[in-house]
């Protein structure tokens, strides 16, 4: 904790740190992996929300080596959820995007982690208590908005 750091604030971004590893492993846990390894997913998800890249942007993006990454997009192409095609810009390159199986692949994920989730609400809390937990979210929302 700093000198401008409250009490409660230290000790509610360790909670919620906390809360969001388990809550996060638990997920994981619950949606089954479709065979896919944690960077084969990672990088899936990141095309997802970012849309198309080279494998050169993916690396560093990741944090990875290009040839890990390079492997990854293979297995993920060999699958069929993503694809490559010409980047219009540099002949040379090609840029890497989620196919429709990859997007359904990962909506399937989505709902059945969310699904898990709001059972697990429903049976062990209250109306009141769920009602919190949406607020909490807004709040939580609004800290990491930039």
């Amino acid at each position: 904790m700093t000198e401008n750091t409250s009490a409660s604030s230290a000790r509610a971004a360790h909670d919620i740190r906390l809360a969001f590893s388990r809550l996060r492993r638990r997920l994981r846990e619950n949606y089954g992996s479709g065979d896919l390894t944690p960077s084969q997913t990672s990088v899936l998800s990141r095309l997802d929300k970012d849309g198309e890249a080279a494998v050169s942007e993916l690396a560093a993006l990741e944090g990875v080596r290009h040839q890990s990454v390079a492997t990854t997009v293979g297995v993920l192409v060999e699958r069929g959820l993503a694809a490559r095609r010409p980047d219009p810009g540099d002949g040379r390159r090609q840029l890497v995007f989620v196919t429709e199986s990859g997007h359904a692949f990962l909506a399937e994920r989505r709902r059945a982690g969310e699904g898990w989730l709001a059972r697990m609400l429903e049976t062990r809390c209250t109306e009141a208590e769920r009602r919190t937990l949406i607020e909490a979210a807004a709040l939580l929302e609004r800290v990491v908005r930039r």
